[in-house]
């Protein structure tokens, strides 16, 4: 047990390189690429127990961007693997739970460390080669938020512990914050690296065992992260990562006793299916399961007659395009007034039409290629749809081509309806739908705005006008759990922006704060009476 009250100094955000032509940073990041690029496939095991598991069904890895080449292949699983994975999570339960804090938080503190420094270009890399961003996108995801995941949530962690109950005289309260009575699943994304790697970790740090399934397309820069963990010194059986098709995975998961919580981030009808298949199978569990999860989005830009058209054509060429618009956070409708229209659009499209795509290797491209097959396939039927109807029309993009890597241009719809198709409903790529309205109808744009739209995860007024933004901020109060003034909707930062939304958009349970980490204790309150009672008759029935 600890034998002193440790304070763990307010972490700094992780200075975030530029990669600036002539650098050494982009110099060392450009070799890290090369060397993987160039080396002979690997082969990701599954990490289970302490061991590293190997099947005969090896499929592929593949980057986004070059389709053709092989950098390796992974190993998939069976059922049979995620009922090994939860055996290995609960023999290490016991022994990880009764660990010290701090001893839990020096491991995590040592991986942010591993990540800053000996593991930065190739983390960075892995990210750039297995998910096409491009470097500066990869070193604000793969390394700094996910190095501020690990150093924040050790300081929460410690701030939740020191939060304890007042007592009265003769009695000292105490609270203790344990681990969830069994093992959480973490389903994680192929877009953040920082998510994949901040869900196991966040709840394994509150003491908690885990068994982790990342996106397929992830599987490449996941490996990279159980290396880091495990050379920072994670004791086997705490964080198991399996690559089991998920309908597999959670036949076994989903009907095993000492289920205890799921760690989401995806899609927002996968997440639904999910919390079904939970509440069907209540009576099961030990205990009632946490569920988080952080799903959708059809994030949004609204300009009001006084923003400035040049800071709002910025705010929806970053904002819409960044990472392909591969964000649940991305701006993907603008509701732009009459008055600065025809200037933010000629600014925008000249920007879009000045983006570069390509290779990430290639520092100079401003747009990578989409995820897979099945991304480039559904934003290229949007595009389709988009062109063959008579209220909406393509004012810049609008072209795509997967015969070397999946890329789609940077499309930029107007439509005359402001419930058109893609102004509703989530395309996760490159395009973004504008709706031009009536500069004198601000407040009626705003309760569109708000009823357009299942989701409520971020979006953005820009305005010059004081009382404009603050109409803005209280109508949409619950259009968005991450709200921006005269900014674009994306970019939040780990210990400055707690992330996450509600409605179609998930729990809004704040990664990046301590709100996260409570959801994976369970209190117990410890009264201690030090004078006990000999006698049961109280004063007054003398």
């Amino acid at each position: 047990m600890p034998k002193g009250v440790y304070q763990i100094p307010f972490p700094e955000n992780e200075p975030i390189f530029d990669y600036a032509p002539g650098s050494m940073e982009r110099e060392k990041l450009q070799e890290a690429f090369k060397k993987l690029m160039d080396q002979d496939p690997i082969d990701v095991p599954m990490y289970i127990g302490d061991k590293e598991v190997r099947t005969e069904n090896k499929l592929p890895l593949s980057p986004p961007f070059d389709h053709k080449k092989i950098i390796g292949h992974y190993n998939r699983g069976t059922a049979e693997h995620a009922k090994q994975a939860i055996d290995a999570a609960l023999k290490a339960k016991d022994k990880w739970a009764a660990l010290s804090w701090e001893q839990r938080a020096s491991i995590f503190l040592k991986a942010a460390d591993l990540i800053a420094g000996p593991y930065r270009y190739e983390m960075n890399a892995t990210t750039m080669i297995a998910q096409s961003k491009n470097a500066y996108q990869s070193e604000i995801d793969a390394v700094c938020e996910l190095i501020d995941f690990l150093r924040f949530n050790v300081y929460f962690m410690e701030e939740i512990y020191s939060n304890q109950p007042g007592s009265s005289s003769g009695v000292w309260n105490r609270m203790e914050y344990r681990p969830l009575e069994g093992f959480v699943f973490c389903i994680t994304p192929f877009n953040f690296t920082a998510i994949a790697g901040n869900l196991p970790a966040s709840a394994a740090l509150m003491g908690n065992v885990c068994v982790w399934k990342c996106a397929d397309s992830q599987i490449y820069s996941a490996n990279l992260i159980m290396k880091i963990f495990k050379e920072a010194g994670l004791p086997d059986g705490v964080i198991n990562l399996i690559t089991v098709n998920g309908p597999d995975a959670g036949e076994v998961v989903f009907k095993h006793r000492d289920f205890a919580g799921l760690h989401f981030t995806g899609s927002t009808a996968i997440f639904k299916g999910l919390w079904k298949e939970i509440g069907q199978n209540i009576d099961i569990y030990r205990s009632y399961p946490r569920i988080v999860g952080e799903t959708g989005g059809k994030d949004f830009i609204v300009a009001h007659k006084s923003a400035n058209p040049d800071e709002v054509a910025v705010a929806i060429a970053r904002g819409a395009f960044e990472f392909q618009g591969q964000k649940c956070s991305a701006a993907s409708r603008a509701y732009i007034p009459t008055n600065i229209w025809d200037t933010v659009k000629k600014k925008l499209v000249a920007d879009v039409n000045s983006f570069k795509m390509g290779a990430p290797s290639d520092f100079s491209n401003f747009v990578n290629a989409v995820i897979d097959k099945r991304a480039f396939d559904k934003i290229a039927g949007y595009i389709d749809f988009i062109k063959e109807q008579d209220d909406a029309e393509i004012i810049a993009g609008g072209n795509y081509d997967d015969s070397k890597g999946y890329f789609i241009e940077p499309t930029v719809v107007v439509t005359t309806n402001p419930k058109f198709r893609t102004m509703c409903e989530e395309i996760f790529g490159p395009v973004i739908t504008i709706y031009v309205y009536n500069e004198n109808d601000f407040e009626k744009t705003l309760k569109l705005v708000d009823e357009s739209s299942e989701y409520a995860l971020t979006g953005s007024i820009i305005s010059r006008d004081r009382y404009a933004i603050d109409l803005a901020t209280k109508t949409l109060v619950n259009a968005a759990g991450n709200f921006y003034i005269n900014d674009k909707p994306t970019g939040a930062v780990v210990g400055q922006q707690p992330f996450g939304g509600a409605r179609g958009s998930g729990t809004n349970d704040k990664a990046g704060s301590y709100l996260n980490l409570l959801r994976w204790v369970s209190p117990r309150t410890i009264k201690e009476t030090f004078v006990t009672p000999r006698d049961y008759r109280y004063p007054f029935l003398g």
